[in-house]
């Protein structure tokens, strides 16, 4: 509707201009003065009207674009008491420039954000012009890293640390890579990489610099605190049935000794404890060599065993134990001839392990159970399983417990598990969890038959 009233403001003027000219012409041809001087200065009128009605909206235009040539936005163009289309053109310059205030505003608000987690990240950030080597942007990190202070130039280092310089801005590390520095005659380790990007005509490069000497120290130091707590829990849970069968054995000894008529004592039993003791050491023993060099092992002892022996020695180890916390344990085997190409020793260990976890998980479970089975199946493997019915694992964790170092016990290693899975994969077999809250968990041990 603006648009139509210009419109026809321009025409009306135009009419009365051809009018006025009109006049002038039929004065000349009438020989008429008056209406030669009427119509030529009505003329004059019309025109310049014209001409400043037409130029009065490039002059705003002109305003306006020589204040996006010098980005000056803060102009206002006064709409008040203006003609309808130009005030109209002015309130659109108006909303025009608070569009890109607004823009250039959030554009440094970023900006100021970015700056600052730049700034607050340990890793240290440089830009600058590859070819100028103009630095464009700094953080205190690569400063402190390279303990340096601000520099506009990158030939700065060159001339200060010359060798410091060649390390890092002159050797390719589009991959990224890990080097060692001298920094005030220390040597530190870092990690560099770097990325280049074009603007224009201009190429740029950004390079990350992360000190990880003191990281590398930190996990060393922590490696080694939680192997010690590993290898006592994992020494712990072999020693307990050791020490508990012990004390029976002594308060037998003890007993007869005392009234020797009454309190026999059975010295096939005895032997058998001596040796179930004796094994269980050797394999406590091959269990720490084992563990040492875990990921180093290519080859274990295997052997066709009789699983009835397993399951006999699992027993006098573990029953005493369990006896005294009121748990039942059973075992049940399909073939008393089935046998399976384990190392025993260490498999052993994986169903004390196993044991040990499940007695945990009876804690407060009346008429607490654990089954021990064992059978062939047929698609090729022998499976031993570890059956409770204790409260079961929580189902957002099941997948979770076999990584090292997870665990949900108070005092525990979050190592038994994971090592648990380790051993089984050197004997090329696999181990699978099955469980559910309050219902128990079953644990299965699948051997190849090969």
């Amino acid at each position: 509707m603006t648009y139509k009233k210009y419109s026809l403001g321009v025409l009306l003027r135009l009419l009365i201009l051809t009018g006025s000219l009109t006049a002038v012409a039929f004065g000349i041809s009438l020989h008429q003065i008056a209406l030669i001087i009427v119509g030529a200065i009505l003329a004059l009128v019309v025109f310049y009207n014209l001409y400043k009605f037409i130029t009065r909206r490039f002059i705003a235009m002109d305003d306006f674009f020589e204040s996006v040539k010098y980005n000056d936005f803060s102009r206002r163009f006064v709409s008040k008491g203006a003609p309808e289309d130009l005030s109209r053109l002015h309130e659109g310059f108006n909303l025009i420039n608070d569009k890109i205030r607004e823009i250039n505003s959030n554009k440094e608000a970023q900006y100021l954000y970015l700056q600052k987690i730049l700034e607050m990240v340990d890793v240290g950030i440089i830009s600058y012009n590859q070819k100028t080597g103009d630095v464009l942007w700094a953080n205190e990190a690569i400063k402190k890293t390279l303990s340096i202070p601000s520099f506009k130039n990158i030939k700065f280092l060159k001339s200060r640390k010359p060798e410091l310089f060649e390390t890092i801005f002159e050797m390719s590390h589009l991959t990224g890579s890990s080097i060692s520095i001298n920094v005030n005659g220390e040597k530190i380790k870092v990690l560099v990489s770097e990325t280049v990007f074009y603007e224009n005509e201009h190429s740029f490069k950004i390079i990350l610099l992360q000190n990880i000497d003191e990281t590398l120290n930190q996990n060393e130091s922590e490696a080694w605190k939680k192997l010690l707590s590993v290898m006592t829990h994992e020494i712990m849970n072999s020693i307990a049935p050791i020490s508990s069968l012990a004390d029976t054995l002594q308060y037998q000894v003890t007993e007869n000794l005392k009234n020797p008529e009454e309190n026999t004592l059975d010295i096939s039993d005895l032997n058998e404890a001596i040796g179930s003791i004796k094994k269980r050491s050797e394999g406590l023993m091959k269990f720490a060599k084992t563990y040492r060099s875990l990921n180093k092992v290519t080859h274990i002892n295997r052997n066709n065993v009789f699983v009835e022996d397993l399951f006999a020695s699992i027993e006098r180890l573990m029953r005493p134990s369990l006896a005294s916390k009121n748990i039942d344990l059973y075992f049940e085997l399909s073939n008393l001839q089935l046998q399976v190409k384990i190392d025993s020793y260490l498999i052993e260990q994986v169903l004390i392990n196993l044991i040990v976890n499940a007695r945990d998980a009876l804690q407060q479970i009346e008429n607490a159970e654990i089954y021990v089975t064992a059978k062939a199946t047929t698609d090729g493997y022998t499976v031993i399983k570890v059956i409770d019915n204790g409260n079961g694992i929580p189902q957002e964790i099941q997948e979770t417990i076999f990584v090292p170092f997870f665990t949900t016990k108070k005092n525990g290693s979050g190592i038994g598990l994971s090592l648990c899975k380790q051993i089984m994969m050197l004997h090329k077999g696999k181990i699978q969890i099955h469980s559910a809250q309050n219902k128990g968990t079953v644990i299965g041990l699948y051997f190849q038959n090969k």
